[in-house]
């Protein structure tokens, strides 16, 4: 009965260790030695176009938009202004302000973003999460992103963000970048 016992909790333990690793996400250091290096700044400026898509927790596409973005740091600071375009026709505007706070850290803040984004950068993959203020039929409901960003070569980057509310998953936004030449 004491082996039983015993036995019994290895298993529960051992489960219970893979279940947590198993939902245990890549972090920023896992891309450290990814090439071509992310040099944020130096990629978030000029102009710079992306194309997008929100797909909900299903995986089907509930809109699609373009982004053109209007990019300058200045003594560490940058300005990121976007303009949307939904494929239903509506226009939106965001306007980040991004902090260097060196060593690959960066914060950010936007009018629809509460508080502050947070973030960092390791080889070729910039992560950051924030709360954004999203406007659904009416309402403003607060969910939170977990933003991951890779740049592929000088002037391509790809961006993947999960959205939740609660713990719960609300969908995904896929973008790719590409800086103008």
């Amino acid at each position: 009965m004491k082996r039983r016992s015993l036995l019994l909790g290895g298993l529960a333990t051992s489960t219970s260790a893979m279940l947590m690793s198993g939902c245990a996400g890549p972090t920023v250091n896992d891309y450290a030695s990814q090439q071509p290096a992310l040099n944020l700044p130096a990629y978030f400026n000029g102009i710079v176009d992306a194309w997008g898509i929100f797909t909900d927790r299903s995986g089907k596409v509930v809109k699609r938009f373009t982004v053109v973005m209007h990019c300058a740091w200045v003594n560490g600071v940058g300005t990121l202004d976007e303009d949307f375009v939904y494929s239903d026709g509506t226009k939106e505007k965001r306007i980040w302000t991004l902090t260097d706070l060196g060593e690959g850290r960066f914060e950010g803040t936007a009018g629809d973003v509460i508080g502050k984004a947070t973030g960092s950068v390791k080889g070729n993959a910039f992560h950051w999460q924030y709360t954004l203020a999203l406007a659904i039929d009416g309402r403003t409901l607060h969910v939170q992103m977990d933003d991951w960003m890779y740049l592929m070569n000088d002037r391509v980057m790809l961006n993947k963000a999960r959205m939740s509310k609660l713990g719960i998953d609300l969908g995904e936004v896929t973008l790719a970048f590409t800086r103008r030449t």
